[in-house]
């Protein structure tokens, strides 16, 4: 497996990690022992980078992702992150300080570690500055609990700010061939302060695999049922670019999946893609794109089928959490 960098003296990683989300929630039921396996099994492929969140399943993902690290830890940056809090059905935004101390002894509880590699914050509340909240994560990282800073979807502003109190090693971002606005600014921001783009739902939650039913034929537990680019209209007109990609993808012998993860590869050394899934089957899938260079002509391919500002809909049924 080829490597990456995060940051400037950030932990070397794998080209692709993998994001395991999707394990506790968010698509449907999953299998412990099946995902369990999926872990052990990205790891004896080269994948290093594991990708969780407290958030998760309501901490089951980190206990999980920590049952299948024990004893093979060195093998392993793991990356988790605070901030989004769920209690009796409702979700809150918390940085301040005390909660993020809180928040990450209990992730060490979980996770069954003594240190994190790569503390994030999983989303922004403005009523914190993010001095404050990256200073209290820069105590973290003076106590050894954690060894790297992280950003989840943030604007440009936010993140200049945050790496004039400590340095940045990741921002963890939507990006995608269906998800391209953070190259407007956001990811010129993150080159300028030295800052890797973790890009996640780099398939765009599967969508741009094409085997994603339409929205009124996914069960009730599947995040995918409620965003507006899989609903009505949006849906069938993505469908279409879909099909396009599809059209490259078989012309190159790769799966869309593999062309949509290789041309996030080729937007730069310092992208770091986190597919997510729960089968091993997909996860060899994925994990061969990191051996797939694509040719200009084939970049200009996608380009011309999948501009970026070709998809519609957005990517959450409310947009106000994002890009603070």
């Amino acid at each position: 497996m080829k490597t990456r960098v995060l940051g400037a003296g950030g932990p070397v990683v794998s080209a692709l990690g993998l994001g395991c989300m999707g394990m506790s929630e968010f698509y449907g039921r999953g299998d412990e022992q099946e995902s369990i396996a999926v872990i052990h099994r990205a790891l004896d492929l080269g994948v290093t980078f594991l990708d969780t969140a407290d958030m998760y399943g309501m901490g089951h993902n980190e206990e999980l992702v920590g049952r299948a690290i024990r004893g093979r830890r060195d093998e392993v940056v793991l990356a988790t992150k605070f901030g989004i809090r769920r209690e009796g059905g409702t979700r809150s935004v918390d940085n301040s300080p005390e909660y993020i101390r809180a928040a990450c002894d209990a992730s060490l509880r979980r996770l069954g570690v003594d240190h994190i590699d790569v503390y994030y914050m999983h989303r922004r509340d403005p009523e914190v500055p993010v001095e404050e909240s990256v200073g209290a994560m820069a105590e973290l990282v003076r106590e050894g609990k954690v060894r790297h800073l992280g950003l989840s979807e943030v604007s440009a502003d936010t993140l200049r700010r945050a790496v004039a109190v400590h340095p940045i090693a990741a921002l963890q971002s939507e990006y995608s061939l269906f998800t391209r606005g953070l190259e407007r600014e956001i990811l010129p921001a993150a080159r300028e302060a030295g800052t890797a783009l973790v890009a996640y739902s780099p398939i765009s939650r599967g969508l741009l695999t094409g085997a994603v039913p339409p929205a009124e034929e996914l069960p009730d537990d599947d995040f995918r049922k409620h965003i507006p680019r899989n609903v009505g209209e949006n849906a069938a007109h993505n469908a279409g670019l879909v099909a396009e990609v599809m059209k490259i993808a078989e012309s190159a012998g790769l799966t869309a999946a593999q062309l949509a993860l290789a041309w996030l590869l080729a937007q730069g050394d310092d992208v770091v893609p986190i597919p997510g899934t729960k089968r091993i089957a997909y996860l060899e899938e994925n994990v061969a794109a990191a051996d797939v260079t694509l040719t200009p002509e084939q970049l200009g391919a996608l380009e011309r089928a999948v501009p970026a500002d070709a998809v519609r809909g957005e990517r959450y049924l409310s947009m106000a959490e994002v890009e603070r």
